[in-house]
């Protein structure tokens, strides 16, 4: 599986386009906006765009969602059930942040904790990782060690949970109970700023640290 980071949206927020090598279908993960940035990168890689894959449903994740699945006939997998209810909030979402105005659209498929997604020969694991939002999903490819966590860990920090149905003990929980177990050398790319490992992320990050366990 190739990929590559498309920073979208006032946030610059990590939409990552995936595909796979043999085939050259390809997914996104969290179209939050920057259409056409996304459209662009898809065809400077060559790929057929399959599906939209969703960690979970801020505005600057899912904002440009519908358009998308809308203009190039996409399915929408993800996130979680619990994050609908911020699926049908993304107006009023787009008008808090000064986003372009953008539609509520339904999944055509919800995820939970061992689902698998695929596109040509690629499977991704789902785990379900809350805190952060409830429904929030992360994607990981076993075979290349990369996870796509969103907004669940970055690089020497965690997601923010002072959102509604946020919750801090079940975000630490999540990342030191689902996501570290995977291993230390798994990549991840965050849903904002540079990609870390979990193993870097065990030694430096100040909220997740093994020493403060």
């Amino acid at each position: 599986m190739k990929y590559r980071i498309i920073p979208v949206t006032p946030f610059q927020q990590n939409c990552t386009l995936l595909w796979c090598e043999q085939t050259r279908k390809a997914a996104v993960v969290d179209p939050g906006g920057d259409l056409d940035r996304i459209k662009a990168a898809v065809v400077e890689e060559g790929v057929e765009l399959e599906k939209i894959l969703l960690t979970h449903a801020h505005i600057d994740h899912a904002g440009g969602t519908a358009a998308l699945a809308r203009e190039l006939t996409l399915t929408i997998e993800g996130p979680g059930r619990d994050d609908e209810f911020w699926i049908e909030g993304l107006p009023k979402q787009s008008q808090m942040f000064g986003f372009p105005a953008v539609e509520v659209f339904t999944p055509d498929r919800w995820l939970q904790d061992g689902d698998s997604v695929s596109f040509g020969e690629v499977v991704l694991e789902v785990i379900h990782c809350p805190g952060h939002t409830p429904g929030h999903v992360v994607f990981y490819h076993r075979p290349t060690a990369l996870a796509l966590v969103g907004d669940v860990l970055f690089q020497g920090s965690i997601g923010r949970t002072d959102f509604p149905r946020g919750d801090h003990a079940t975000l630490i929980r999540s990342i030191r109970e689902k996501l570290f177990p995977l291993g230390d050398e798994i990549d991840f790319i965050p849903g904002h700023g540079p990609m870390s490992t979990f193993g870097q992320e065990r030694q430096t990050n100040p909220f997740v640290a093994d020493r403060f366990g």
